[in-house]
């Protein structure tokens, strides 16, 4: 699929970019030739990220930003249009879990910073950057969901929340945009092995039970969804708007 698919030219934005699903997903931009920014809080990442795919057909660039202060999001914006230009594809993957447990010990400082990072940041990044997606007549936007969006996710019901308002304000998005030429889908991955799910995947009786009963009997893999981000962002999947692609090993089937 790499190989067949062309991002020459473009540029994107990538958040949560230095590690994990975020970095699958750069890498995979940048191998296909666009110049992608990758933005998280902590630099030491990215800039590791950028140095690993300095020798790829894209150029990386990585942008310090806590996506959770509107001044940082806007000076990433700022940044990267200084350094690239307008962005062509924008994927909103940053996000926090910070409510595990049983529901009635959800705080309102955790429904609070949920909101924050796993809503506000994409509805800010989108308000900063489609406009100009709308003025050229083009882009794509990716929003990193989850399948705790489409089924609850055991005690993680801010979690569960915020994703499953996430995909809604992507299906908006994709009716809303599509007639100015913008595209706008979600990913809904199930347990991918990444630092963000090790809660999950380094539980040994959470994962025989995967193993034992998802119908795909093992964990993904950051690349996986770093593919399905390929097609979305690419002219091939033109026709495709608002919606949700579930990676997950058929675990919601």
């Amino acid at each position: 699929m790499a190989a067949s698919i062309s991002l020459a030219g473009k540029v994107a934005l990538v958040t949560g970019g230095g590690r994990g699903i975020g970095k699958a997903i750069a890498k995979k931009f940048a191998e296909a030739g666009a110049n992608v920014v990758i933005a998280s809080r902590k630099m030491e990442n990215l800039e590791a990220t950028a140095k690993e795919f300095a020798n790829l057909p894209g150029r990386t660039i990585p942008i310090a930003c806590h996506v959770g202060r509107l001044d940082e999001i806007e000076n990433l914006v700022r940044q990267t249009e200084s350094q690239l230009g307008p962005v062509d594809i924008l994927v909103n993957n940053s996000a926090t879990n910070l409510g595990q447990g049983p529901s009635l010990a959800a705080t309102d400082e955790m429904l609070d910073k949920m909101v924050e990072i796993n809503i506000k940041s994409a509805l800010r990044l989108v308000r900063l950057t489609v406009p100009k997606m709308i003025e050229r007549g083009k882009g794509s936007i990716i929003n990193i969901c989850s399948v705790a969006g489409v089924e609850p996710q055991p005690q993680g019901m801010l979690y569960s929340f915020t994703k499953a308002g996430f995909i809604m304000m992507t299906r908006s998005w994709g009716r809303e945009f599509a007639r100015h030429g913008v595209r706008c889908n979600a990913i809904a991955p199930g347990l991918i092995q990444t630092d963000f799910s090790a809660h999950f995947w380094k539980d040994e009786g959470y994962r025989q039970d995967l193993e034992t009963n998802q119908p795909i009997p093992r964990i993904g893999q950051p690349d996986e969804i770093g593919f399905a981000a390929l097609y979305l962002a690419s002219d091939e999947s033109s026709y495709v708007t608002g919606q949700t692609f579930v990676i997950d090993g058929g675990m919601t089937a």
